[in-house]
């Protein structure tokens, strides 16, 4: 898989020493959004080399690395970042099979069979209604316009309408997250440090 020896050796090293503090697992530990095929934590951390392949070949750049205040045998395993994009399983650019997927030498991420975007859920969106500014009477909708699920509803008045996440229907890709304006100049709420609409690991989402 075009893997280099020194990052291999690094990868696979580093990889056997956390694994060999087993206790200290999930020390600490904090439920991350994973990329497609990530979402089995346990198999993830311990096969993944650190190779950074999936990174690199994010063609929107919304794979990071993990940081150390994640939990320490998590650290620079791949995560999912929504600043600026959302995943759409590379249907663009591979016909909906990722590309983190296709290049993981190790299979830490994995896929079953057949899977799409449609069947596999990285996550779901939940609003934090006392940031969103559609709950302060401005029409905002941009998560609503972004979604393509149709996951998150519109309700209340129309001429001011709240904004609802359907959970059935979402399936975590980070596209309302990635458009939320609650955190730009102006809109900020007091005390706000992340967006009014994020997503949020399954197991962290309740």
């Amino acid at each position: 898989m075009n893997v280099s020896r020194r990052s291999l050796v690094i990868g696979v090293g580093s990889t056997a020493a956390l694994l060999g503090m087993g206790a200290l697992r999930y020390a600490g530990h904090t439920p991350l959004v994973r990329p497609p095929g990530g979402q089995d934590e346990a198999h993830l951390v311990s096969a993944c080399i650190r190779c950074e392949k999936c990174y690199e070949v994010c063609p929107r750049k919304v794979i990071v690395p993990a940081h150390i205040e994640d939990g320490l045998l998590g650290m620079r395993s791949p995560a999912l970042d929504f600043d600026a994009n959302f995943c759409d399983y590379c249907a663009d650019e591979n016909g909906g099979e990722p590309l983190c997927v296709k290049v993981c030498p190790t299979e830490a991420l994995q896929l079953p069979p057949g899977a799409t975007a449609e069947t596999t859920l990285l996550g779901v969106a939940v609003i934090d209604e006392s940031q969103c500014l559609a709950f302060r009477d401005t029409g905002c909708r941009y998560c609503y316009d972004a979604c393509p699920y149709e996951a998150i509803e519109l309700t209340g008045e129309s001429s001011n309408p709240r904004v609802a996440v359907l959970p059935e229907k979402c399936n975590g890709c980070g596209a309302c997250e990635s458009v939320c304006v609650s955190l730009k100049a102006g809109s900020i709420a007091s005390g706000a440090t992340a967006r009014a609409i994020v997503v949020k690991p399954i197991e962290s989402a309740e």
